[in-house]
């Protein structure tokens, strides 16, 4: 599918991969919707966009609230006209913590962002999505969404459930005009820790940036994300992190298991 000239919605389009997304996505000629719960990160991305701002809008939204969601999807195509894409890119993750010490209102939080903020939109634009001469959606899982990882297991089972969820749209949508891609990232140079509350976490971004395997840089995750879907790709793993993984889980997975834990036990918050 070529993306000139196409009205595409990104969600989380304030920073990190969002805003590459929505970057990216004017330089090739498409009109973007971009949507963020942060009205001075929205403002910054439209500062990015510098000549390209006249093919942006921009909208304050919180993607767990269904009844503005709704509101919102009869507001954009009044406002900005037919949607030919959507990207399900916002997410949150969870404090580094195992499951006993979590408390409900930051399992709510996660799973109503990463889960149900995904579906709420899917609901809210898909019945036009269906009208288009061609559409898709993009959902954003994770790695934690492939393979259980430690004090991060809430918001795996919410990335898992954006997988499940969209290999189902796969099927079900195969004979309409709306293609449905699965993006599984690893590790990737962005602001999610900040954005999920969890500020004091910068130590361990220190050992992120001293690992191994270093982080994908949203601009090349972006790339990738946009190339899959000018393809019709179903799936894309994006890091080398997740790619290795996905690998050894296959061959052997208890070991990718245990490979993942010993990874996390310096995370872990106890």
């Amino acid at each position: 599918m070529k993306l000139k000239d196409k009205t595409i919605i990104v969600t989380g389009g304030g920073n990190g991969l969002g805003r590459e997304l929505v970057l990216q996505l004017l330089t090739k000629g498409s009109k973007v919707v971009a949507i963020d719960i942060c009205d001075t990160s929205l403002m910054e991305t439209v500062r990015y966009s510098r000549d390209n701002s006249k093919m942006l809008k921009v909208y304050n939204l919180d993607i767990t609230d269904r009844t503005k969601v709704i509101n919102f999807a009869d507001t954009v195509l009044k406002e900005v006209g037919p949607i030919d894409g959507l990207i399900n890119n916002a997410g949150i993750i969870q404090p580094f913590k195992r499951v006993k010490d979590l408390d409900f209102g930051t399992i709510d939080r996660v799973i109503n962002v990463d889960f149900f903020g995904t579906l709420n939109l899917i609901k809210a634009f898909l019945p036009h999505l269906l009208e288009r001469p061609e559409a898709f959606i993009v959902n954003v899982s994770s790695m934690g969404g492939l393979f259980p990882v430690p004090g991060q297991i809430i918001y795996g089972a919410a990335k898992s459930a954006v997988k499940l969820l969209t290999e189902g749209l796969q099927a079900e949508l195969k004979k309409t005009p709306v293609k449905v891609t699965l993006i599984c990232p690893g590790a990737i140079e962005t602001d999610i820790k900040f954005n999920s509350g969890l500020e004091k976490e910068s130590r361990r971004d220190d050992e992120l940036k001293s690992s191994v395997v270093k982080p994908v840089k949203p601009s090349k995750a972006a790339q990738i994300i946009l190339n899959s879907i000018e393809k019709n790709k179903k799936k894309i793993l994006i890091g080398t992190d997740i790619k290795s993984l996905n690998i050894i889980h296959k061959l052997f997975p208890g070991l990718a298991s245990r490979l993942i834990a010993k990874q996390m036990e310096s995370h872990i918050i106890n």
